[in-house]
This record gives C-alpha cells, sequence and structure tokens, in this order.
C-alpha cells in the first residue's frame, strides 16, 4: 500500500534539540512557525503552509516539530493571523494535497494541539501542569510528575472475499451514500490483529480470516493511530449492522466502486488508500 496520505513526513523529530531548553531557545530565533487553531485549522498560501516568523507569531506554548536541513519547525496553538490572500483550511480538507513535509508538520502540529488543550491539569492532583521539552511532555510542579501525549490506537480494515468483492459500511452521520471500511477502538489486552476479528463480528456478523497488516497513519481527531488491515471471508457471508454503530453494511464489487455507486471516503484517509490499492491490485 502506498503511504497513506497523513503518514508522509520529512522533518526530523530531532529529541536531542527537544531535551535541551538553550538549544530550543536558539532553534526558535530562525524558527518558522506554524500557527494552529482549535478547529484544526492552519493558513494556506497557494497549496503550501503559510509558515511565519517568530517574531510575527502569536504568544502561546512553543511546540517543537523538529528540523529539516538546518531549518528548525515550531507551532502555536492560537488564532490564526489575518494575512493576505492566505486560507484557513483544516487538515482534513487538505491533508492529502500537501507536500510531504508539510503533511507532516500539519498533522504532528495538529496531535500536540489537540492533546495539549485537553490535558491542561495533572491526573495525579489536579494541579495545573506545564508545557516541556518543547511541547513533547507536561510537567506538574505540585508532584513532578510528567505526563506524555496520548495515542489511540485502532484498527481499520477492508474485508474481501479474495476475489471481486469487498465489504463497506457507513455510519448515519455522514454524506447520503457514503460507505466506508470498518473501523474499530482497539480495546486493553487485545492485539491489533484480534481486534479486527471482533470488530467485524460485532459490527456485521461476519467471521474474517487471513488478517494482514498494510500501514498506519496518524488521525489526530483527537488523537488516534489508524492501523490498515485487510481481511478475507467467505463469499457467502451476508454482512447484517448488528451494533448500532452501522446504519448500514453491504457488498460491493469492484464494478461498483469505479462506476461511483457510492461515496468512498476522501484522499486524507487510510480507507481510501486500503480501497484504492485492492482496485489496482
Amino acid at each position: 500500500m502506498r503511504p497513506p496520505a497523513l503518514s508522509r513526513a520529512t522533518v526530523d523529530r530531532d529529541a536531542a534539540t527537544r531535551e535541551s531548553p538553550e538549544a530550543l531557545d536558539r532553534a526558535w530565533q530562525t524558527a518558522r512557525v506554524l500557527v494552529v487553531d482549535d478547529q484544526a485549522r492552519a493558513l494556506m498560501d497557494g497549496t503550501e503552509l503559510l509558515l511565519l516568523d517568530p517574531g510575527d507569531a502569536p504568544d502561546g506554548d512553543r511546540l517543537y516539530l523538529g528540523a529539516k536541513d538546518g531549518q528548525a519547525y515550531f507551532a502555536v496553538a492560537a488564532a490564526l493571523p489575518r494575512r493576505l490572500g492566505a486560507q484557513a483550511k483544516g487538515l482534513r480538507d487538505v491533508g492529502a494535497l500537501l507536500s510531504d513535509r508539510d503533511a507532516g508538520l500539519l498533522v504532528h502540529a495538529v496531535g500536540l494541539a489537540n492533546w495539549h488543550a485537553s490535558h491542561p491539569r495533572c491526573p495525579r492532583c489536579g494541579a495545573p501542569t506545564a508545557s516541556a521539552r518543547g511541547g513533547a511532555v507536561r510537567r506538574c510542579p505540585e508532584d513532578g510528575s510528567e505526563h506524555f501525549p496520548r495515542t489511540d490506537p485502532a484498527m481499520i480494515v477492508l474485508v474481501t472475499d479474495g476475489a471481486d468483492r469487498c465489504v463497506l459500511g457507513r455510519q448515519a452521520i455522514w454524506p447520503a451514500g457514503r460507505y466506508s471500511t470498518l473501523a474499530g477502538f482497539v480495546e486493553p489486552g487485545e492485539s491489533a490483529e484480534q481486534a479486527v476479528v471482533r470488530e467485524v463480528m460485532e459490527e456485521t456478523g461476519i467471521g474474517v480470516r487471513d488478517v494482514a497488516y498494510q500501514g498506519s497513519q496518524p488521525w489526530p481527531f483527537p488523537a488516534s493511530l489508524m492501523l490498515g488491515f485487510t481481511a478475507t471471508c467467505d463469499a457467502d457471508a451476508v454482512p447484517v449492522a448488528r451494533d448500532g454503530e452501522l446504519e448500514d453494511a453491504r457488498w460491493f464489487s469492484k464494478d461498483d466502486l469505479r462506476d461511483g455507486a457510492s461515496m468512498l471516503p476522501g484522499p486524507v484517509s487510510i480507507a481510501y488508500r486500503l480501497i484504492m490499492g485492492w482496485l489496482e491490485a
């Protein structure tokens, strides 16, 4: 499978610089700064992210994104500044259109910004925490504990009959006609492969086999890591939406999908990559 849209990145996250406040201060002086707002949007200059000089960046925690070819990159979570000709765009809208560098910067920035916004206090004592190590940690000043960004593993799977058909489902909140691959969170004490088998059975009543890992993609809405799989089931299996998560689940042939009989997920999603990889195989 080709790399999903949000799995592309070229900037070194540079853990060594994060460990040194002095090095972070030096990096900030000549950095390029990405501003993200509370709707996971950034400013676009045409098809590229609009990156600011440090002196033009709004106030906020300096979230270190890393460096490439000697150029440091930071993000600041704040209201987007006004820039003539620039447009505010969300990661879902432009993630698949960005360059590898910009895709990696924006998904990293959105993921960090979401985590900092939702974890302002120490889970041990309730005291307000402070950003540390360039935003890679939040530290409690009361008990000295350190807390790290949360990532929730989730599986997403394209189930096929091993030939010309696949099973897709739809949620009621999606646009009319849209269908996608099956997905669900990995539960405690469960492998990702076990989650594939369990979730497909819970959602559609189908038993699957030949579970095969295909690739992964960060999905910071708010903090998931999507683990992509394929699996096969019996050709005479009858998918039924059973657990209330799906409004419908049914078979689609390759011709159905090529002819546009359903609305596929957007190209920013790993679901799109799984489906297109199967169609092109």
